[in-house]
């Protein structure tokens, strides 16, 4: 695919980058290259290839869901400023 000086234009003025006359002369072969590099991908023998989410095989280490450490409300709420009806209290703030 050829990519001329008013497409990059146009795919400047889509992403809201100010490109000149220059730059965009400059800008349309490189974007040429990079769509032939893309056709060229397009061209490999990927039959009866799994796609990959990633090349390295990842595995969760899960941990037994097991509650080591709990009602101990009390304890916690000595730390508060102030507490009410087993919650922290904190000041209404209306802006």
């Amino acid at each position: 695919m050829s990519v001329d000086s008013a497409t990059v234009r146009k795919i400047a003025s889509l992403a809201r980058i100010a490109v000149s006359d220059a730059e965009a002369e400059a800008l349309a072969p490189e974007l040429s290259k990079i769509l032939g590099l893309v056709e060229q991908l397009s061209e490999v023998d990927t039959t009866g290839i799994a796609p990959l989410a990633a090349v390295v095989p990842n595995h969760l280490r899960l941990r037994d869901d097991v509650v080591t450490d709990g009602d101990i409300r009390d304890k916690i709420l000595k730390n508060a400023p102030q507490a009410e009806h087993g919650f922290f209290a904190v000041p209404k703030v209306i802006e």
